[in-house]
C-alpha cells in the first residue's frame, strides 16, 4: 500500500472511478491523504499520474503516462539560476501569450505546466533529456530561438519497435 499527500484532493475523487478501472489499482482516502493498493508496477504508475493531476496537469494528458510510457518529470526554477527574480524567469518560460510553452510541447510532443516555481514535464522518455535542457538553458537565459534550434538538431531519431515488450 502506498500513501500520498495530494492537495488537489477534488481532482483525484472526482476521477477515481476512471483512475481506479484505468490503473488497475484500489484507491481510497482520508483527508489529502491517498492511499493506493496494488500491484508494485501498477502503483508506480498510479503514483505518477496522481501526481500529475496534482501538479496540475489535464486528465488526459496525465493518463498519458500509463497509455503510451510517457514519464512525469519536475524542475525546480531555483536549482538552475542564482537570480531572484523568479517572475521573469517564469515569464520567460511561458512566454508571449504562452507561445513559449505551447512550441517547447509541440516539438517535443509533450506536455508542460508552470506551477510556482516548479516546472511539470510528460514526455516520451526520448524526448525528456532534451526538453529538460532546453528548459534550463531558457532559465539560465539563452534565447528561445536558439533553443528551438537546439530541439530542432537534437531531435531523437524514432525506436523502432523490436516487439520486446509484452502486452497487458
Amino acid at each position: 500500500m502506498l500513501k500520498l499527500i495530494i492537495d488537489k484532493i477534488s481532482r483525484i475523487i472526482r476521477n477515481k472511478k476512471q483512475l481506479e478501472e484505468k490503473l488497475n489499482v484500489k484507491i481510497s482516502n482520508r483527508g489529502k491523504e491517498v492511499y493506493l493498493e496494488g500491484s508494485a508496477d501498477d502503483e508506480y504508475i498510479a503514483q505518477k499520474v496522481i501526481e500529475a493531476l496534482d501538479f496540475g496537469f489535464p486528465f488526459s494528458a496525465a493518463m498519458q503516462i500509463k497509455e503510451n510510457d510517457f514519464i512525469f518529470e519536475r524542475l525546480n526554477i531555483k536549482d538552475y539560476t542564482k537570480r531572484h527574480d523568479l517572475e521573469r524567469i517564469r515569464a520567460r518560460i511561458i512566454g508571449t501569450n504562452g507561445k513559449t510553452l505551447k512550441t517547447l510541447s509541440s516539438l517535443t510532443e509533450g506536455f508542460l505546466e508552470l506551477k510556482d516555481n516548479e516546472i511539470g514535464i510528460i514526455s516520451e522518455p526520448e524526448f525528456l533529456e532534451v526538453l529538460q535542457q532546453s528548459i534550463i538553458s531558457i532559465i539560465q537565459g539563452s534565447k528561445t530561438t536558439n533553443v528551438y534550434s537546439y530541439l530542432e538538431k537534437h531531435r531523437p531519431k524514432p525506436i523502432e519497435d523490436l516487439g520486446l515488450k509484452g502486452e497487458k
